[in-house]
């Protein structure tokens, strides 16, 4: 049995080595929240996607702008149409030129020309239609960019109340180890004495290496909540973070009991069902004609960037699709239904919001009730270790019911801890909930 005892402990100051030999810095709720807003991977994922949708906004301009080119073509050829087109652009057409046979079988002649072309949108109303849906997807990715950093801000709350409940968990679990140790000092010289029995020591024993276990758990935890809080700075350091803050019942001011659809996920949603409202009007509009103006300036030499003559055309197009089978019909029909299905979607997401706020609320009420409840326990379980702990000292109390009363302190230390961080939660997640 010793031989049990001595490789559990040189296990358990093994792990305690390897918690300290790694780095353990000390760190603050702001601290972390500052590297998290400003590393972390969710919050730059969405940044970049909220930069897709203004890059895709700021390209519908073009129904507004207008399309200038500019190119320069160098040509040879014999060609009877070319070769008298490209005298006549150049301005060097004689009388000799219309002779049938140069006409026929010219010679050679090269081209050059320069052009400038414009094209100018004047009324294009489906494209306004899907401006008006590039925009609002631009305004619901921003607002969803806001909404990851407010859970993110949710999320650092709790890992960083989860670190904080960890080493409080290997505080009571190291004052419990040393509780047991003491007490099996106690029991092995009433063993001495003939006070005790064997087996009333072998009890004690087993307590040590139960709360040896815990303890170990205990510590794997703290590394554990530390990764995550590593994680969520993007840090892949991985050292081992202490918090400067206790952990301790927080009162948060929670300004709204009530879900508002001023919240950025649900005004995100809610732009979302206007871009495809806007969509489905755009498809609607396709049936209707487009205007455009267009123009272009040309110069022409035999020469390369030359332009001893010019001209220049303008004009404007009306063009109307009056038919292009049946899929225009089609894709109008698909975008009503997917506006259809985004005003659903916005209704159940509100609903299920509000069945989250009055589930959070039922849970920090029974958090607050938990909380008085674990802490009257705690106070009595402490009382009731100290008398037994004295009983047993005198020999007036059986070991049994010491361990029974040091266990059941150690549990009610955690369990009040716990109680602490899962108020501290509900009451975070109710703030969360209820923001604007």
């Amino acid at each position: 049995m010793k031989k049990t005892i001595y490789s559990i402990l040189l296990f358990s100051l093994f792990g305690l080595y390897n918690l300290q030999a790694q780095d353990v810095v000390l760190i603050s709720k702001t601290e972390v929240w500052s590297k998290v807003s400003n590393n972390n991977t969710s919050i730059k994922i969405s940044e970049q996607e909220f930069k897709q949708a203004r890059a895709d906004f700021r390209q519908t301009n073009a129904i507004f702008l207008p399309n200038i080119t500019a190119s320069h073509t160098a040509i040879a050829t014999t060609n009877p149409l070319m070769a008298f087109g490209s005298k006549l652009n150049q301005e060097i057409l004689t009388q000799n030129d219309f002779n049938p046979a140069l006409l026929n079988n010219p010679s050679q002649i090269e081209n050059y020309a320069t052009k400038f072309e414009i094209q100018q949108p004047l009324i294009n109303i489906d494209g306004i239609y899907k401006r008006k849906a590039a925009k609002s997807k631009m305004e619901a990715m921003s607002l969803k960019t806001e909404r990851t950093e407010d859970y993110l801000a949710f999320e650092v709350n709790k890992a960083y109340m989860q670190l904080q409940l960890a080493y409080k968990a290997v505080e009571v679990l190291e004052k419990a180890f040393k509780a047991a140790n003491a007490n099996k000092k106690l029991a092995d010289n009433s063993l001495k004495q003939g006070f005790l029995q064997r087996a009333d020591v072998l009890n004690v024993e087993v307590r040590v290496t139960e709360v040896q276990n815990q303890l170990q758990a205990a510590k794997s935890n703290v590394q554990n909540a530390s990764n995550y809080l590593s994680f969520l700075m993007n840090d892949d350091t991985y050292v081992v973070y202490k918090p400067s803050d206790e952990l301790a019942v927080a009162s948060l001011t929670i300004e709204a009991q009530n879900i508002s659809e001023n919240r950025a996920d649900i005004k995100a949603m809610k732009l979302a069902s206007n871009a495809f409202e806007a969509m489905n009007k755009a498809d609607k509009m396709s049936f209707l004609p487009t205007l455009n103006a267009f123009g272009s300036y040309e110069l022409y030499d035999d020469q390369v960037f030359q332009g001893d003559a010019n001209g220049y055309l303008f004009g404007a197009q009306l063009s109307w699709d009056i038919f292009k089978g049946s899929k225009r019909f089609g894709k109008a029909q698909k975008s009503k239904a997917e506006f259809e299905q985004s005003k659903l979607e916005y209704q159940q997401y509100v609903s299920q919001s509000n069945l989250e706020l009055n589930k959070a609320k039922r849970a920090f009420i029974d958090a607050e009730n938990k909380l008085k409840l674990n802490t009257l326990a705690l106070e009595q379980s402490e009382e009731s270790l100290r008398i037994r702990t004295n009983r047993f000292k005198e020999g007036l109390e059986k070991t049994s019911d010491l361990l029974t009363a040091e266990t059941q302190y150690a549990q009610k230390e955690l369990e009040y801890y716990q109680t602490i961080f899962e108020h501290n939660y509900a009451q975070a997640y109710l703030q969360f909930l209820t923001k604007e």
